[in-house]
């Protein structure tokens, strides 16, 4: 079985995917559409894609079986649930969406139609879940009762330059984006390798002082001037998770942006920079091997060109010892990976989720998971650190009317 597939947004992040989804033998076209049409046509003739649509609503008016949506953060939510409703398969960029509402409006739209919906969050193949998941699913840690998820990204390492080519001459409205509005490859790389949900949480902002005109809120269009946020939840399972989100820290995070933390009654799991150590009662075991990546691809690559060069290393690296490639199409051998390998694993995910007819891992219920956690620590940051309940939408839900979802 095959479907085909529209690209929505082509800048920075869109192009690596899109050269995977049109190698993917289980889909047999790829379209492109972007508010900038330029961009557009010029991945379409780099990839040999089968053609253009003018804007969004042209795509979702054509015979395309799914969208790929990789717009500006704050867009996903409606969007997603416009392409639902168009009847249409939707693979997100993360986050899910930035209220409770969205979020809401997308479980709702996704059990209405019976679609597909999978939100692609990195983390969720980051070597040190993959590890992680599965030493939790051997009873290895016991029970887990303290985590810990980092999103060490300093804004000086590529940011500015990935906001400047996304928001135009009025980038700094929304470079201040909200950090704990991007809450996903912090949480989802700590439930994503323990499972459960987070059901509290009180979080602290950190107001920024850089001076530049990023996180003001007199210039910010989400009133904000958090630069750093840290979150400690309590987990359903009576255990605790503390999330940092930074975007102001002295650290080297394009060797790795994300790190974890992992502590159960019986072993644990730590990362830094470039180490990652087993512990148990005995020893410690440097499994930092294991979880190594190496590039993909050079820095010279025609998928690159867009990419300021402190992001590249994210958006090359392949995959590491941990990683079972046996399930990946043979078309991907050779192909560009990038953030620690997970690209390949979430393309794959979302089209045999569609082919099939079963949930992706990461579908609308596990998403929401990643994302809400994050909005409402945002909004006990507003109220100085209240602790407050987490809601949650109930355990993921077999889709319905499988066998004639693809129309």
């Amino acid at each position: 079985m095959t479907f085909s597939l529209g690209i929505v947004g082509a800048g920075q992040f869109a192009g690596v995917f899109a050269k995977l989804f049109a190698a993917h033998p289980g889909v047999d076209r790829v379209y492109v559409t972007d508010v900038v049409a330029e961009r557009a046509d010029a991945l379409a003739e780099r990839l040999d894609l089968a053609g253009v649509h003018a804007d969004f609503e042209q795509m979702l008016a054509s015979d395309v079986d799914a969208v790929a949506l990789f717009t500006q953060r704050w867009t996903h939510g409606p969007l997603v649930v416009q392409a639902l409703n168009a009847g249409k398969h939707v693979y997100s960029a993360v986050p899910m969406a930035v209220s409770e509402a969205e979020i809401a409006a997308i479980i709702e739209a996704v059990r209405a139609t019976g679609l597909t919906y999978m939100m692609g969050e990195t983390s969720q193949y980051n070597p040190a879940t993959v590890y992680a998941r599965g030493r939790h699913a051997n009873g290895d840690f016991g029970r887990i009762i303290y985590a810990e998820g980092d999103y060490v990204h300093d804004m000086d390492l590529g940011f500015y330059d990935a906001y400047k080519y996304s928001g135009g001459a009025d980038w700094k409205k929304t470079a201040s984006y909200p950090p704990m509005l991007y809450p996903t490859h912090s949480i989802g790389g700590v439930l994503g390798a323990v499972g459960g949900r987070a059901t509290s949480v009180s979080c602290i902002g950190v107001r920024d002082q850089r001076g530049d005109g990023v996180f003001d809120k007199d210039i910010s269009m989400f009133d904000n001037d958090f630069s750093n946020a840290t979150a400690l939840f309590e987990l359903d399972g009576g255990g605790t998770m503390r999330i940092n989100e930074m975007r102001r820290v002295g650290y080297p995070s394009h060797l790795r942006e994300s790190r974890f933390r992992y502590f159960g009654t019986e072993a644990s799991f730590e990362q830094l920079a470039e180490v990652s150590v087993w512990q148990d009662k005995e020893k410690v075991t440097d499994v930092s091997p294991a979880l190594a990546t190496a590039a993909t691809m050079g820095d010279d690559d025609d998928a690159l060109a867009d990419v300021a060069p402190a992001l590249r290393d994210a958006f090359a690296s392949g995959m590491a010892e941990v990683h079972d490639a046996s399930r990946l199409p043979r078309e991907f051998v050779g192909l560009p990976n990038g953030h620690e390998g997970s690209h390949h694993f979430l393309v794959d995910d979302f089209v045999t989720a569609v082919n099939t007819g079963t949930l992706p891992p990461v579908n609308a219920w596990v998403a929401a998971r990643y994302t809400l956690p994050g909005i409402i620590a945002h909004e006990s940051a507003l109220r100085g650190g209240e602790r407050l309940p987490v809601p949650d939408f109930g355990d993921p839900e077999a889709p319905v009317g499988a066998a004639d979802r693809r129309g």
